[in-house]
């Protein structure tokens, strides 16, 4: 049931926003009596930030792989690189969501529906945090989303009652070909000009950030070959430390031992001198009263 509750709300939510609602209750009354009825009637229509990202993600679903996959190998390579590398990090990442964020707004435009800043804002940091936080890149690509994501990139992100199904994590959007039928009552014209432009500056924008991480990367394997050769010296002048300690050891007990019999010698050598110096004296004695007896 899961599945089937999943691939129905994938085509609800492929759906344009005042389409949505009809065409949910009518999936819903279709069902009637089955186990989806309640699933199907309790799903949430997207905010319009929302509506964007689901849309963006059906129309250019390699393009937000793309982007996806960068999030994911600039989150591993940051943890090596320094401040002023961070920074020049998070310019390129925000050069390419706002690319991104103008390149959603003109295939909204081509669907009939004017965003405005704020809802702009709200795109843009939904896919700040899917390059920020592998679970809300999950809950992007599922193309499911209920409500705009935001993060700080820091802790786990809470997605409860932002995606349409708690098993919209993993679940990757069907892909749409053709732009959603524009209503006839907005009288909007699409702008394909505009649209090559924010197709350009987003792949030119994907571009540059796809460098940047070259060359973090190549920095990051030049300081972790660094680490393993520095962490291989450390054990090995460890290991002569340990060495030079048991040596030293060695010698500390070598020297209390002959510290000790130089005691006894040196207690040997004055009980000697004391013995020669009593001989000295007796001789001399002797030579004495010889001299006394001769004379």
């Amino acid at each position: 049931m899961a599945d089937e509750l999943l691939a129905i709300a994938d085509e609800l939510y492929a759906l344009s926003l005042p389409d949505f609602t009809p065409a949910r209750d009518a999936r819903a009354k279709e069902l009637k009596g089955s186990d989806l009825t309640a699933p199907v009637k309790a799903l949430k229509k997207p905010s319009l930030a929302a509506w964007v990202i689901n849309l963006l993600v059906r129309r250019e679903g390699e393009q937000v792989d793309r982007i996806l996959e960068v999030g994911a190998s600039l989150r591993e390579a940051q943890a090596a690189m320094s401040g002023d590398d961070l920074r020049a990090l998070t310019r390129q990442r925000r050069q390419v969501t706002a690319a991104i964020t103008q390149q959603a707004r003109s295939l909204a435009s081509e669907a009939g529906v004017k965003v405005t800043s704020a809802v702009a804002d709200q795109v843009e940091a939904t896919l700040t945090a899917a390059m920020l936080d592998e679970r809300c890149a999950q809950a992007v690509r599922s193309g499911l989303l209920v409500t705009a994501l935001s993060t700080t990139g820091v802790g786990e992100t809470d997605l409860s009652g932002a995606v349409a199904l708690p098993g919209a994590l993993g679940f990757a959007a069907r892909p749409v070909e053709a732009a959603p039928e524009v209503r006839p009552d907005l009288r909007v014209v699409p702008d394909p000009a505009a649209d090559r432009k924010a197709r350009t500056a987003a792949e030119a924008a994907l571009a540059e950030a796809e460098d940047e991480l070259s060359d973090a990367q190549a920095a990051y394997d030049e300081a972790a070959g660094d680490v393993a050769e520095l962490e291989a010296r450390s054990l090995q002048v460890q290991s002569e430390i340990e060495e030079l300690k048991r040596r030293l050891a060695e010698l500390e007990a070598t020297y209390d031992e002959v510290d000790e019999e130089l005691g006894d010698a040196e207690d040997v050598r004055a009980d000697a001198q004391q013995a020669l110096d009593e001989a000295s004296s007796a001789r001399e004695s002797a030579a004495a009263a010889l001299a006394r007896l001769s004379g």
